[in-house]
């Protein structure tokens, strides 16, 4: 099977169903958006981090995927995988797991050294652009609650992923007007 299929050599893509839109439309923006934070933290992974944060990072991976699944599901009545309630759970057990042995906020948090810690930085907001896009897709079709739920908790999450790596690291974090 070659990688090239020319079915979108004039501007249009395939949502799942097999829907024909432009490329610009608000769902391939949303789940192109979605697909770049997947990205990022594949280039997260690849940084020092912990066993344990690579296998949650693999998870989130996962469940991106399944968010894509969602947001370029173009009315389809295609049975997709279900982004559960557990996966929510699961970030939120994660972030307060983190945020307890973390020192309280004081102020903005810098995105700095080390390495993990800003592009933990970069994937958050490349996050709350994915949640943004998501809520535009929303306000057309209904977007599964929970695909909102996660992105917005997700993006907690990699800020406090963020402060737990810098701790890691025997790094001091850096804020801003401090």
């Amino acid at each position: 099977m070659k990688v090239y299929t020319k079915t979108g050599d004039e501007g249009l893509t395939s949502l799942v169903g097999g829907a024909r839109v432009p490329k610009n439309d608000v769902r391939v923006e949303a789940y192109g958006t979605v697909d770049e934070l997947i990205s990022f933290i594949g280039l997260l992974r690849a940084q020092p981090v912990t066993l344990a944060q690579d296998e949650a990072l693999l998870h989130i991976e996962q469940d991106l995927m399944t968010v894509a699944a969602h947001l370029a599901n173009g009315g389809s009545n295609k049975k997709l995988p279900e982004l559960t309630d557990e996966r929510i759970r699961f970030l939120e057990t994660n972030i307060d797991a983190m945020s307890a042995g973390l020192p309280p906020l004081r102020a903005f948090v810098l995105p700095a050294p080390p390495a993990a810690a800003a592009l933990c930085h970069v994937a958050r907001s490349v996050c709350r652009r994915a949640e943004r896009a998501a809520t535009t897709v929303n306000q057309q079709t209904a977007v599964p609650t929970n695909v909102m739920v996660y992105l917005n908790r997700l993006s907690d999450y990699l800020f406090t992923l963020s402060r737990q790596v810098t701790v890691d690291a025997n790094r001091k974090e850096e804020f801003w007007l401090s």
